[in-house]
C-alpha cells in the first residue's frame, strides 16, 4: 500500500515537473516572439519615416546581391553546362538557397555583431532587460534593407523555376517551399551557433560569417563541381547541404551525391529541428560563460 502510495506520489510529481517545464517553454517562446516583434518593429517605424532612404537602399541592396547571379549569367555566356547542370538547374540552386539565406540574414542578421557587444561589454544592457536576450540580439537594429536579398534570390527562383522542365508532383510542389523555409532555419541556427562562439572568440566574427554567407555562395554551385569531401562536410558536419542541395536534387530529377542516402532529400525539416536544439544549447552554453567587461 505505502509503495503504491510512493509511486502514485512521484507520479504526480513527475507529471508537474513535465508541466512546468512546458509551461515555461511555452512561456520563452512566447516573450521570445513579443520582445523581438517590439524591437524590429521600433526599427522599422524609425526607418520607414525617411522613406526615400529606405527605398535607395533597398535598391542598392538588391542591385549589390544581384552582382552575383550576374557572374553566373556571365559564365553560361561562354559555357553551355557547369558540372553538368543548365542554366535554369543552377539558377534554381541559386534562388532556393538565396531565399533561405536572405530570409535568416532579414531575421538573425544582427547576430553578427555579437563579438563587438561582448568585447565592449554593452551586451550587459541586454542582460538586464526582463525580456530574452536572444529576441533582443536578434532585432536589434533590424535593418529592413536586407529583403532586397530576399527579393533577389525570389525573383531568380521563380525565373528558374519557369525555364525548367521538371515532371512536378504533388511531392515536389510541397517540397519546395518547405524547403526554403527550413533552409533559413538552418541558415538562422548556424547564425546563432556562430554567435555563440563570440562569447569565446569576440574577433571570430569573419570565420562564422564564412560558415554562413560562404555557405550561401557554395551552395549556389551545383554540388558536383565540388570536391566529394567538401560535400560530405556539408552533408554530415555542418548540414548546409539541406538548405537547397538535396531537396533540389530530387526536384530536379538528379541522384544524391555519392554516399548520400536518397531519403536525405526529405529531411530538412529534421535537419532544421535538430540544428535549432544544438543552437540553443550553445547560446546556453555562451551565456553561461558570460563575464562582462568590468566597465
Amino acid at each position: 500500500m505505502g509503495s503504491a502510495r510512493g509511486t502514485a506520489v512521484g507520479d504526480s510529481w513527475a507529471g508537474e515537473s513535465r508541466a512546468r517545464e512546458s509551461w515555461t517553454r511555452d512561456s520563452w517562446a512566447r516573450d521570445s516572439w513579443r520582445t523581438y516583434r517590439l524591437v524590429a518593429g521600433m526599427w522599422i517605424r524609425s526607418t520607414m519615416t525617411y522613406r526615400s532612404s529606405f527605398a535607395l537602399t533597398l535598391f542598392t541592396s538588391f542591385c549589390v546581391t544581384f552582382f552575383d547571379f550576374v557572374v553566373i549569367l556571365l559564365m553560361f555566356g561562354q559555357v553551355r553546362g557547369l558540372g553538368g547542370f543548365s542554366f535554369a538547374e543552377v539558377a534554381l540552386l541559386y534562388g532556393a538557397a538565396g531565399t533561405s539565406f536572405g530570409l535568416a540574414d532579414l531575421t538573425m542578421g544582427s547576430l553578427q555583431r555579437m563579438g563587438r557587444r561582448v568585447r565592449d561589454g554593452s551586451l550587459d544592457t541586454f542582460l538586464m532587460r526582463p525580456a530574452p536576450l536572444l529576441a533582443q540580439v536578434a532585432a536589434d537594429k533590424f535593418a529592413l534593407r536586407r529583403f532586397g536579398r530576399v527579393a533577389q534570390g525570389l525573383l531568380v527562383l521563380v525565373w528558374g523555376l519557369l525555364l525548367l522542365d521538371v515532371e512536378w508532383t504533388p511531392l515536389k510542389v510541397v517540397l519546395l517551399p518547405v524547403t526554403v523555409v527550413c533552409g533559413a532555419v538552418i541558415f538562422g541556427a548556424v547564425m546563432v551557433v556562430g554567435a555563440s562562439a563570440l562569447f569565446w572568440m569576440q574577433d571570430a566574427a569573419e570565420v562564422t560569417s564564412s560558415f554562413t554567407y560562404g555557405g550561401n555562395t557554395l551552395l549556389q554551385y551545383p554540388p558536383t563541381i565540388f570536391a566529394q569531401e567538401l560535400v560530405r562536410g556539408v552533408v554530415y558536419v555542418v548540414p548546409l547541404a539541406f538548405v537547397s542541395w538535396l531537396p533540389a536534387l530530387y526536384v530536379l530529377g538528379r541522384p544524391a551525391p555519392a554516399g548520400v542516402p536518397d531519403w536525405a532529400a526529405f529531411a530538412s525539416p529534421l535537419v532544421a529541428a535538430v540544428s535549432c536544439g544544438v543552437a540553443g544549447l550553445a547560446w546556453r552554453a555562451g551565456i553561461r560563460s558570460y563575464r562582462s567587461t568590468g566597465s
